[in-house]
């Protein structure tokens, strides 16, 4: 029993361990950032076609309502529909992570003491 328990154990540990270390690489990062922005430029476009619907939609009510002899309401004011464009994707400047910068490297050795033998007050001038 104590045995099960054991190996149990170690396989989480071990499964744990390798969940903890799996990072995503480089690629998949770059992939998950072009994805985003491509959701991002998505969402422009619809939001786009969207707005030169409900354009359309007015248009034709005023227009079905000048044909009936009626006026139409003054229209309310708001923005013009902007067109994304096309999907470009820029990718940002990499940025060197901790271990390329030298961050965490030790200071260098040190090639002199970082005192001398010689006391502060020996190159002052001594108040008489």
């Amino acid at each position: 029993m104590k045995t099960r328990f054991a190996i149990g154990s170690l396989a989480l540990i071990v499964l744990g361990a390798r969940a903890a270390w799996a990072a995503p690489s480089p690629d998949d990062q770059a992939k998950a950032a072009e994805a985003k922005a491509k959701a991002a430029w998505t969402t422009k476009v619809t939001a786009y076609k969207l707005c030169a619907s409900q354009d359309k939609v007015v248009e034709q009510y005023r227009a079905r309502l000048t044909a009936d002899g009626k006026t139409a309401p003054e229209p309310v004011a708001t923005p013009a529909c902007t067109d994304p464009g096309p999907f470009a994707y820029a990718p940002e400047a990499s940025t060197q992570s901790r271990e390329d910068s030298g961050a965490h490297s030790p200071a260098e050795t040190a090639k002199q003491p970082p005192s001398s033998a010689q006391p502060e007050s020996a190159g002052k001038q001594q108040p008489k």
